[in-house]
């Protein structure tokens, strides 16, 4: 299992993926607004940036697939979605002249929802993750109850590097946790702070064991997951969510703390 966190956006998620998740809210409020008749539930969203330095610049192309009604034109689907939806979610500065505007590249998209692509089990794990900025195990979180690592794991991944990112040990810090079967503590934890560390990784990796227990049964009783939270994580992604538990930054003080 793997848990990824960075500074580059308030939420400790990489941008790129951060911003797909707000074009998707977007849509969605716009769309029960009544802002205009043609929106329909089903919706996709990606968007790349360039990086210089390590620095996210400037966003190279956005895409955005919509489910609309029959009668609505193709030009009336782009110029709202450009004006109302993207250039309100991302900041004026993060565009230029290139930027590409993808908008229904496949043509009508009338036909959504489960009649025109069904499925659900796995769901889309790299869109609940990390958009493949950070890595993933493998492992999808849907179906699965707390007491599976593969779920739980990845949460409390997640919770350790946040932790990592807020107390400045590092800039970007990659979790990676293996297990086992029917052994409760992990094989290997490594800490991978891709060049950022304030401190060498390994003094993160063994601060990190000090104040964190990652034994299964231990991740579900520090962070509370035998309770009815998960419908918050059916959409826009299971991570970068204030409210979810494995999002808080409550452990810093303590985490300085063990690395010194």
């Amino acid at each position: 299992m793997f848990g990824y966190a960075c500074n580059e956006t308030p939420e400790m998620m990489p941008t790129a993926i951060m911003f797909a998740h707000r074009l998707g809210r977007e849509l969605t409020k716009v769309r029960k607004a009544g802002v205009v008749s043609w929106l329909r539930p089903d919706a996709k969203s990606q968007v790349s940036i360039r990086y210089e330095s390590d620095k996210p610049v400037v966003v190279e192309n956005v895409v955005i697939s919509t489910q609309h009604t029959a009668d609505v034109k193709h030009a009336d689907i782009r110029d709202f979605l450009i004006e109302y939806v993207i250039k309100k979610v991302i900041p004026a500065a993060m565009l230029d002249k290139n930027t590409k505007f993808l908008i229904n590249p496949t043509g009508r998209f009338v036909v959504g929802g489960p009649e025109g692509d069904s499925g659900l089990t796995g769901r889309k794990i790299i869109v609940d993750t990390y958009g493949g900025w950070g890595r993933h195990g493998g492992g999808a979180f849907s179906g699965k109850d707390p007491s599976k690592v593969d779920r739980s794991a990845a949460y409390m991944c997640r919770w350790v590097a946040k932790n990592v990112v807020a107390s400045g040990l590092a800039e970007i810090c990659e979790l990676q946790v293996a297990y086992a079967i029917g052994y409760p503590e992990p094989v290997s934890i490594w800490i991978d702070s891709m060049g950022t560390g304030k401190v060498p990784d390994d003094v993160i990796a063994r601060a990190v064991e000090k104040v964190f227990s990652f034994k299964p049964a231990s991740i579900v009783k520090q962070l509370d997951l035998l309770r009815p939270i998960y419908r918050q994580t059916t959409n826009y992604g299971h991570f970068g969510k204030p409210e979810l538990p494995w999002e808080q930054t409550n452990r810093t003080a303590e985490l300085l703390a063990a690395a010194r």
